[in-house]
């Protein structure tokens, strides 16, 4: 049993026995698991992995959206050639980075998975950036403790009545500094890692939010190797990548187009010679499905990275080991359950 915080306590959520036991042995086996929204598999099975993408994204705000807002045969049938092309060239697993209030929905990925044999993840927590929109009005009131309930319980119980469960924490902050209310987001979503292992993957991009927030998760007594700074790449300094990935954090290089290979083959090239690719986590921020918008809208695929990217790291001495770690390793080693702590 979860305890629900009382509106006036600030006391940490408690995990039952037998989480706590489970969440030990993910610890302490050799091979750990990721979560998928059709259940636990072990990381080896994980495979080539895309880190970012979505598959369906609804921008109409936390006030307006509801499912009915879209067909999920429509949507199936709109994505599938997609996630058939991926998984045709080897790709095995993908996860998916749309949060709850922004068009999440658990029971279309699970139908999804089945049908393309990839592996999905979802995931828990709410998304702060675009000044608010996407915040349901109880983030607003609700202390950092009973946020991280709500996440929590989506862990113990499931995601509503489709019982998928979260691989991992999608929080989401503005550019510059951090706003009081974007703060107790990521100490939400600290506490929520510390009680399910469930790694912290934060929409960022440039430096001064990233390493606020690495400050505040190990202020929480959270390590950053439990932290994804996502869309890494608006980070110019290229220093900062380095310096937060010897910090422990992981570095997203997740907005891959045609049109910035060059752009990411500087900044992989950078993370190798500074003995950092085991730190590297690359996708393409791609999709997706447009709810009123005619057949979806426009659907950007998800081959670059296999098409284009990797024949250019060839190109550039990149060994068939160091594909892997970025491709296989890297993604499993990344999502695997497991409370990170400051020793």
């Amino acid at each position: 049993m979860v305890i629900k915080p009382d509106s006036m306590t600030k006391k940490p959520v408690l995990l039952s026995f037998f989480l706590i036991l489970f969440l030990s042995q993910c610890k302490t086996e050799k091979e750990g698991i990721i979560m998928t929204v059709n259940g636990p598999i072990p990381a080896s099975q994980m495979g080539v992995s895309l880190i970012h993408e979505h598959i369906l994204v609804d921008f109409i705000g936390a006030d307006k959206i509801t499912e009915q807002r879209w067909d999920k045969g429509k949507v199936i049938e709109r994505a599938m050639p997609f996630l058939k092309q991926i998984k045709d060239l080897g790709c095995q697993t993908l996860v998916e980075c749309t949060p709850e209030y922004l068009g999440r929905d658990p029971l279309l990925l699970k139908l999804l998975s089945y049908s393309s044999g990839l592996n999905i993840l979802t995931n828990t927590g709410y998304y702060g950036a675009v000044n608010n929109k996407y915040l349901p009005q109880h983030a607003f009131t609700e202390s950092a403790d009973q946020l991280a309930y709500r996440w929590t319980m989506e862990w113990v119980d499931g995601i509503e009545e489709t019982l998928a469960k979260p691989g991992f924490i999608k929080i989401g902050v503005d550019n510059g500094n951090l706003s009081d209310l974007h703060k107790k987001l990521v100490i939400a979503a600290a506490r929520t890692h510390l009680n399910t292992g469930l790694t912290i993957a934060s929409h960022t991009g440039p430096a001064i939010p990233a390493f606020e927030q690495i400050a505040i998760l190990q202020n929480e007594g959270v390590a950053p190797e439990a932290f994804i700074w996502v869309h890494a790449q608006a980070e110019k300094d290229l220093s900062n990548h380095i310096k937060a990935a010897r910090m422990g954090a992981w570095i997203g290089l997740d907005g891959l187009n045609e049109n910035n290979l060059e752009e990411y083959v500087r900044m992989i090239k950078n993370m190798k010679e500074n003995h950092l690719l085991n730190k590297v986590l690359l996708s393409h921020d791609a999709g997706w499905y447009h709810p009123g918008e005619e057949n979806g809208g426009e659907y950007r695929g998800y081959t670059t990275l296999f098409e284009k990217l990797i024949p250019l790291l060839r190109n550039e001495n990149f060994t068939k080991r160091d594909i892997h770690q970025l491709m296989v390793s890297n993604p499993a080693k990344a999502f695997t359950i497991g409370v990170h702590r400051i020793n």
